[in-house]
């Protein structure tokens, strides 16, 4: 079976390393792997791939980025001419960026089979790109891998048949625990010069708080009075960073003396940094799911989440961009008042293992 796996963005290569690795164990397939170069920044791509361990790219469709739609076509286009001379057998899209999408509907286009890994996920939000992503890719998608029960339910309330899914947990752990090792040995807090659980982690890059100047200064506010009882390491995504400075925020924040700025993290120091927090504060949906399995309280500064189990069973809660929620949150895990999570089923480290041996069965 010659399958096809894509990756374009930093979330995708933390969802196809394992994938990738338990592939090469079997006798029954080929695997190939295009990178689509939806991101193209070096510490958010190509790090990734010495990090993980991810066999270097066989084809590289070199797209760069663009607006949403012109960016989708060119990799439908540059994808398409890929299928007409490769021909593969099943195409595998994970997560939920433009790459996910465009190359479900060129392979849809030709009858060539579509597994989604991660699919169900929804945070009901279209106003999101993702979403739309996630919506498109199911609709048209022949394989539905979901990491959790309430994907499982989304998928049947929108009509798929059980025989099209199949629950298979969550890849991005299987990344997780087998780098466990390699992620606590990181260097990365002496290297900050912060100590185990005396600082908050901040990521931020999605456009509905980034790119509003009302919800960023919002966001500001609260960190401005959060700083004052602990430090806060943000590493800045390259987009945030932009429109900070556009915005004429970054004065504000260098003002303020617990806050340390960082260039993005490889994952073993990113992972570190996850793992030592007293609490991480974050608008991206994986981190949700990688403070629950670590069992730190994790505040997401969004209004929704297509993860709600990490809400319902683990260690999240939603604030928005809400500054009086966000400092109460922060006030309360500093008081030690906090929820205690669970580590909800199959996110056991054993999903790509179970992938493959559903794609070994399917009758092509």
């Amino acid at each position: 079976m010659k399958v096809v796996n894509i990756v374009g963005a930093r979330p995708n290569f933390v969802k196809i390393a394992p994938l990738m690795h338990a592939m090469e164990a079997s006798t029954k397939m080929e695997a190939v792997l295009v990178h689509t170069g939806q991101h193209y920044d070096y510490n958010m791509s190509e790090s990734f791939f010495k990090e993980l361990q991810i066999p270097e790219p066989d084809v590289y469709l070199n797209v760069g980025s663009d607006t949403h739609g012109k960016q989708v076509a060119k990799i439908m286009k540059k994808f398409d001419d890929f299928c007409e001379e490769y021909q593969p057998d099943l195409v595998v899209v994970v997560g939920d960026v433009n790459s996910t999408m465009a190359c479900s509907l060129v392979a849809t286009k030709r009858h060539i089979k579509v597994a989604h890994i991660e699919a169900g996920i929804r945070s009901y939000d279209r106003g999101m790109p993702e979403e739309v992503n996630r919506i498109v890719t199911d609709s048209i998608a022949d394989l539905l891998l979901p990491p959790s029960q309430d994907a499982v339910e989304n998928l049947i309330k929108e009509g798929h048949t059980t025989d099209q899914i199949q629950l298979v947990g969550n890849i991005m752990i299987d990344t997780l625990l087998k780098n466990q090792q390699k992620i606590l040995a990181s260097n990365i807090l002496q290297m900050l010069n912060v100590l185990p659980k005396e600082y908050a982690l901040l990521t931020l890059h999605r456009p509905s708080n980034v790119d509003n100047t009302e919800s960023l200064g919002n966001i500001i506010d609260a960190l401005e009075v959060i700083q004052e009882n602990i430090h806060i390491v943000f590493p800045v995504h390259p987009r945030t960073k932009k429109k900070i400075e556009e915005f004429g925020l970054m004065s504000r924040i260098n003002q303020m003396e617990n806050i340390v700025l960082t260039e993005p993290l490889g994952y073993f120091d990113f992972g570190k940094l996850v793992y030592d927090a007293k609490f991480v504060m974050t608008d991206s949906g994986g981190i949700q799911e990688e403070t629950t399995v670590y069992q730190t309280p994790c505040i997401t500064i969004r209004e929704n989440t297509e993860r709600p189990v990490t809400v319902l069973e683990g260690t999240n809660e939603l604030a928005g961009d809400d500054k009086v929620k966000i400092i109460d949150f922060a006030n309360q895990i500093l008081d030690g008042k906090w929820k205690k999570g669970i580590v909800p089923e199959l996110w056991d480290g054993k999903t790509a293992e179970r992938i493959v041996n559903v794609f070994e069965n399917l009758k092509i």
